[in-house]
């Protein structure tokens, strides 16, 4: 079959690959029919993320038809035919943390849970096609995907929704509702968010949803910051913009209420000094994350808000703004998307019609093109927000 292959930092290419099989007994093998590039498939590209090896298959945002399931998959829950979105975190439904809807903190379905407690602390789930410190899966940028825990991990689409409806419920949507969510909102909150891509269009949107008074949305890209403001939220430009004191004027001097960091470990906020700061120490290895945005949140947010962190961060921070965090008491709230939890009720959302996914596609590329799409996506050429895939 063909799939997006990591060939080298900075190099994808569509190769043949063997075709997956039944593995274990709780496998199925899934056709795939829409997939997608994601922003942190960017930090791998970018070679940001350890232990990626050439050949290693890309993707983790995918849905399509079960072709094949494995004998000891539970047919009352999954059976050939079905059509299924599949999350992007590999839980096993019964440990401690998936038995709290700690969906991506599992403790049974990484492989290399060695490896992930050395960067971590602690093993992480499993997941599709992101290197191996998260298991060495092969993802979903693919023909066919092999899919572990199959009566456990997908959810069914059992009504007419289109692929582009629901294909995000496979990460980025619950990423961003998951955002607002642990911002605790009411109806009098003025919400901040870092980035404009496609995860934080979505945590803009969950957080209009879950009830926020205004939202205003930070980037330096035009048409992102189009994008926000077509569905009416405030924008803030930071290339020609101080984001602190935009925000104090917005607000009364208090800062925002609650603030959302979906950028992540590849910030690119801020003056050219601190830019270049954090480039030096990423060269040198001092630290891995650029981590700009993160500080900005937390020395913007009012005294007593919270931060929520749903951008990917890798590693080790420098100039952590502790001081700023603990002596204004504001809370820190982060994770890797608990997919599971959110899949049935956004789903149930989209069915009434509260959140539209599909604004956010720009791009609908063959898979013979992904390569294409991961440059335009980059380098945010041609107006590109998400790429979606069709194998």
């Amino acid at each position: 079959m063909k799939a997006t292959c990591w060939v080298s930092r900075n190099e994808v290419e569509v190769q043949e690959v063997p075709d997956p099989t039944i593995l274990n007994a709780r496998d199925a093998v899934v056709r795939i029919t829409s997939t997608a590039i994601c922003g942190s498939d960017l930090h791998l590209l970018d070679g940001y993320v350890p232990t990626m090896q050439e050949g290693d298959v890309m993707g983790h945002e995918f849905m399509g038809e079960v072709v094949e399931v494995g004998p000891g998959v539970d047919r009352e829950k999954l059976r050939v035919g079905d059509r299924v979105v599949v999350p992007f975190p590999i839980g096993c439904g019964a440990c401690a943390a998936c038995r709290s809807g700690l969906w991506s903190c599992c403790e049974n379905t990484n492989p290399n849970a060695g490896v992930a407690e050395k960067m971590f602390g602690h093993p992480v789930a499993g997941i599709y096609g992101y290197s191996h410190l998260t298991g060495g899966f092969a993802g979903g940028q693919a023909e066919y995907a092999r899919v572990v825990l199959a009566d456990v991990n997908p959810l069914k689409i059992e009504s007419d929704l289109t692929d582009e409806q629901v294909l995000f419920l496979s990460d980025i949507l619950p990423t961003g509702y998951m955002g607002a969510e642990m911002c605790d909102m009411t109806d009098v909150d003025v919400v901040a968010v870092w980035g404009a891509g496609p995860v934080g269009q979505f945590a803009m949107d969950s957080a209009r949803v879950l009830g926020a008074a205004k939202v205003i949305a930070i980037d330096d890209v035009p048409y992102r910051l189009e994008m926000a403001a077509s569905q009416g939220y405030e924008t803030i430009d930071f290339s020609d913009t101080d984001v602190r004191s935009a925000l104090l004027e917005l607000t009364g001097g208090r800062g925002p209420d609650k603030c959302i960091d979906a950028v992540g470990l590849e910030a690119t906020h801020g003056a050219a000094h601190v830019g270049l700061y954090d480039r030096a120490k990423q060269a040198v290895r001092s630290e891995t994350d650029r981590p700009h945005a993160l500080r900005q949140a937390i020395t913007s947010c009012r005294s007593g808000g919270i931060v929520s962190v749903i951008g990917v961060y890798g590693g080790f921070i420098d100039k952590f703004p502790a001081g700023a965090w603990m002596n204004r008491a504001i809370t820190l709230r982060t994770g890797q998307c608990h997919v599971q939890r959110y899949m049935r009720p956004l789903l149930e959302r989209i069915e009434r019609g509260e959140i539209d996914p599909t604004r956010v596609i720009t791009h609908r590329l063959p898979l013979a093109e992904a390569a294409h799409g991961y440059d335009v996506f980059k380098h945010k050429a041609d107006g590109c927000e998400k790429v979606v895939l069709k194998p």
